[in-house]
């Protein structure tokens, strides 16, 4: 059965995709897990940069993504 995530900064539950991209952009051995939303914030970018960030991971083929 798969860890359940919950996003640092408030609390929601969390989508494969969004656990994923916070290991690519913040590091694999990161504990701290964010939102898209949250993320968009923390890095400071917007929510649709980083959706176009997840489509171009799983193009390349991310082993995170699959």
């Amino acid at each position: 059965m798969r860890k359940k995530f919950e996003c640092c900064e408030c609390g929601k539950a969390l989508k494969k995709d969004e656990v994923a991209l916070c290991k690519k952009l913040l590091g694999t051995d990161t504990e701290d897990f964010y939102c898209i939303d949250c993320l968009a914030e923390y890095l400071e970018c917007t929510k649709e940069d980083l959706e176009i960030k997840i489509q171009e991971f799983k193009e390349q083929g991310c082993t995170l993504f699959l």
